[in-house]
Formats: structure tokens, C-alpha cells, sequence
């Protein structure tokens, strides 16, 4: 098999391939572009679970970035067990044609615990004491200190939060070149996340991400020289486009005002009770999956959710079939968000009784995606003083919630989850070999087999050469 690298780029559109991105420009007039329709949801794990499956996710399982664990009446987003996928992913497939065959995953979701020779995933460590720190976890197991002594401790507050930047995306690209010197594996996984962040704060059209699409693409062509010299092949690729917002559609909030969302209180704070609810949503960007205990409200719950502002479509059993997304895991309901909005999780009807966790960066207790823990609360006068304070306290040892995250969800200009229509919003992906191409556009399940085709191809030409930096200059 041939040596192939698969970059995701996350947020990625042709709209933004000009002179802005110069080195994947370039890569994309030497090769070929191809859009991709995106499966239902567009989301993170979603898309990636798709993309190395070839299935859709009522097929592999993997129905949103989170859902409902109705066996265990729980919310849970961000899991990270391999064993969650249920359809064999890319490196299953390519094993069995090639036994010498390697992959190396750095950082696509569903990564530990995978049966790859070589991974690396975020894993803070939670100490006692209700610290997070910054950790990955990695196969072999000394490659977690091999890495960090080289590149310094993995910026885990750099890869999410109002501190995200492109120090993460950084890290995950020195730490890939790291392992292709050590392990030379024949298949290599990366995700770059830096474009999701200031896409989601600002939206795609915003003159100020102009200098993030500079940074990435400067990386991006780090990278497209690195391993030309090691004689790989390269895909470009991204998981989904981000659309302008507009407004928020707070659907649990109107569930709750028909009776249906149950709150247990905790110290003056409310708490959503998902298994006490009759109904209730589980918001991840531009979709929800409605989940109904109460059979019988069933119907009521569905006019309600139609009758909703904002809401373009609400699919029942029927639904969720025509878009592959029927599922034990599903909502009973799926609901879509019109084009300029999104859906969010709160439920509260009085910021003084939100959940502690709502205003800190907290991505496993949150019942719902939150694009807010982007921003630092602009009601702080002196933000840097104020989170410097915090975190001095708790490295004393003293209990403090970094709690600098707003609860306006109007500072949201970008989203993604609803199968984008617009070219602009399509994500794309990008090949060297342009004869793999044959339509201007991919379905979400046909990137495997693309992928699995760049392992294999043996083009009657020579392939077209990548253009280095000093090509460009």
C-alpha cells in the first residue's frame, strides 16, 4: 500500500480557497476539489464516524457529538471508546487487504482504545481535588511522555474554550511528524480544529478570521512539505462548513413551559432531570434530538416542536429513515434548525438559577453542545485579572469555579449540523489524483473508499508533483 495522510481541516469550503490560503490553493489547482454532502447530523463525531465507516450514523451508531443513555437516564457528550462505533472503520478494511498495513489516528474522535498501531487523543486528568489538567493518552503508552518532553505538555485549554487558538492545531501537527519519523505508518489520521473556533465566534464571512486562515494555511503547507519529502500522498478534507447564525432557539425552555421538562434543584441552582422529564432536548448546533419518556404526550410533543420558531423540520420515525438516522440512540424526535439559527441547551428561565457548570467551560456536564464557552464573559471588567485570580486559587489548592463564560447565546455568529445546500457551506475534499474524482461532488459515506483508493491507486501517469513553499515563493 501506498503511504497516505488524511488532514482534516475542519471548517474548510471552497470559499476560502484564494489567495487568503495560498499552499492549499495551489494544492487544489494541481489536484482536484470535489464537494461533499454531508450526512444528517454535521457534526464533529458524527461526520468522522461516517467519513472512516462508509455507513451513516443510523448504521455506525454515532448519532451526534452526545445523546441520551436511556439505560442509564444520563447526557453524555464527548465519549471517547472506541467501542461506540459499531460498523469496522477504514484501518479494519485496509488490514484486511494488506497485513503490513499501519495507521497512526491523531486526534479524530473514537481513538482510544482503537485498534490502530498508533494513537494520540486529549485525556485531562481529573485529580480529587476538582482540577483539570491539561493530558493526552496514546498507544504505546510511552509515546504520551515522548511527545510532551519534545513539544511541551498538550495545550488542552488552547484546543477548546475562549483560549483556543492555533497553538493546539500546532501541537497536533508536530506531534504527527513526531510519529511519522518514529513509526513510519502507512495511513495518518490528523485533525487540525483551529478554523472551527473563530468560524463559530465570528461566522465564515467575517473580515477579522482572515489572519486564521493566513495561520492555518501557513501550517497546512508545513505540513504538505513534510511529508512530500517522505513520499506520501495527501488528502485535505473537512468534516462540514459553517453557515452564519443569527439567533438562538432555545427548545428546552419551550418544553418546559408545557409541562414537559423536569428540574431537581441543588443549592439554589436548577438541574435538568432527563429521566424525570416527560420530554426533553438534547441541543448539539443546528440540531436536537428530542427525547419523550411520556409515550402517551407523544403527538403533543411533536405539534409542539413544529409550531416552534426557528424549527425548519421535526422527523418522526419516517424521518429519521430518509436521512439514515433511525437509531436506538436517536431522539424520538430529530429536529433541524432553520438555516440562519441554532439550537441551544439551556433550560432555565432566570440566569440567577442556572447550573454552576453553565458559565465554566464544562463539556461532559452540560446536557447539550455549548458554542458559548468560545467567550469570556464581556461583563468582566478586567477578564484577565479576573481568570489569573482563579487559577492562582485553585493551583493553592483552593476550590474556585473558573466561571468567566456568559449565557448569551446571541455572541454565536456560526454553526453547522443541518445538511448544508449552499456550495459555500459544502465541506470539501482535495486529491492530488484527480482521475479519483468522477463527480464534483461525494457523498459523506464515499471518503472511505476514497481514502482506501489512495492506498491502493496505481495511476497510469505520474501523479501530480506537490508544489513545496519555495514553489510558491
Amino acid at each position: 500500500m501506498h503511504k497516505t495522510v488524511v488532514i482534516n481541516v475542519v471548517g474548510l469550503t471552497s470559499a476560502m480557497l484564494n489567495s487568503t490560503m495560498p499552499r492549499l490553493t495551489a494544492f487544489m489547482y494541481r489536484g482536484a476539489l470535489a464537494s461533499i454532502k454531508t450526512s444528517l447530523p454535521a457534526v464533529t463525531c458524527s461526520m468522522q464516524t461516517t467519513f472512516l465507516t462508509g455507513c451513516q450514523p443510523g448504521e455506525h451508531g454515532i448519532v451526534g457529538n452526545g445523546w441520551y443513555f436511556r439505560d442509564e437516564c444520563t447526557v453524555k457528550f464527548w465519549q471517547q471508546a472506541a467501542s461506540l462505533v459499531q460498523r469496522p472503520r477504514i484501518w479494519e478494511q485496509a488490514r484486511a487487504l494488506d497485513e503490513n498495513f499501519t495507521c497512526a489516528n491523531l486526534f479524530w474522535w473514537y481513538n482510544m482504545y482503537a485498534p490502530v498501531e498508533y494513537m494520540v487523543t486529549p485525556r485531562p486528568m481529573y485529580p480529587a481535588d476538582g482540577r483539570k489538567l491539561a493530558d493526552i493518552y496514546t498507544r504505546p503508552a510511552d509515546l504520551r511522555g515522548r511527545l510532551q518532553a519534545a513539544l511541551g505538555q498538550f495545550p488542552l485549554f488552547n484546543f477548546w474554550g475562549p483560549g483556543s487558538s492555533l497553538a493546539a492545531s500546532r501541537w497536533i501537527a508536530e506531534a504527527a511528524q513526531m510519529l511519522e519519523k518514529y513509526y513510519d505508518p502507512t495511513l495518518t489520521l490528523i485533525y487540525l480544529p483551529h478554523l472551527d473556533y473563530c468560524l463559530q465566534r465570528y461566522g465564515p464571512h467575517a473580515d477579522c478570521i482572515e489572519g486564521d486562515l493566513r495561520e492555518l494555511d501557513a501550517l497546512c503547507g508545513e505540513l504538505l512539505d513534510f511529508y512530500a519529502a517522505h513520499g506520501a500522498r495527501i488528502i485535505f478534507l473537512s468534516e462540514y462548513g459553517i453557515m452564519p447564525v443569527a439567533r438562538a432557539i432555545h427548545l428546552n425552555r419551550e418544553l418546559r413551559k408545557y409541562g414537559l421538562l423536569a428540574i431537581r434543584e441543588e443549592q439554589g441552582h436548577e438541574l435538568l432531570d432527563a429521566g424525570a422529564s416527560a420530554a426533553f432536548a438534547v441541543a448539539d448546533h443546528q440540531i436536537a434530538h428530542v427525547y419523550v419518556n411520556d409515550a402517551r404526550r407523544m403527538a403533543e410533543v411533536g405539534r409542539l416542536l413544529r409550531s416552534i420558531d426557528g424549527v425548519e423540520q421535526v422527523l418522526d420515525v419516517e424521518g429519521k429513515r430518509a436521512f439514515g438516522l433511525e437509531h436506538a440512540r436517536s431522539g424520538d424526535f430529530v429536529v433541524v434548525a432553520a438555516p440562519n439559527a441554532w439550537f441551544s441547551y439551556y433550560y432555565w428561565l432566570d440566569d440567577k438559577r442556572a447550573p454552576d457548570y453553565a458559565r465554566t467551560v464544562d463539556i461532559h456536564r452540560k446536557p447539550g453542545y455549548d458554542p458559548v464557552e468560545l467567550f469570556v464573559d464581556p461583563s468582566l471588567r478586567f477578564p484577565r485579572l479576573t481568570i489569573g485570580r482563579k487559577l492562582l486559587q485553585q493551583r493553592l489548592g483552593l476550590r474556585s469555579l473558573l466561571d468567566v463564560i456568559p449565557l448569551d447565546a446571541s455572541l454565536v455568529r456560526g454553526s453547522h449540523g443541518r445538511v448544508a445546500e449552499a456550495p459555500e457551506y459544502m465541506p470539501v475534499l482535495l486529491t492530488q489524483f484527480p482521475e479519483l474524482l468522477e463527480e464534483p461532488t461525494l457523498e459523506a459515506t464515499q471518503v472511505s473508499s476514497l481514502i482506501l483508493q489512495h492506498l491502493l491507486h496505481e495511476p497510469k501517469a505520474k501523479p501530480v508533483p506537490i508544489r513545496l513553499k519555495a514553489d510558491i515563493a
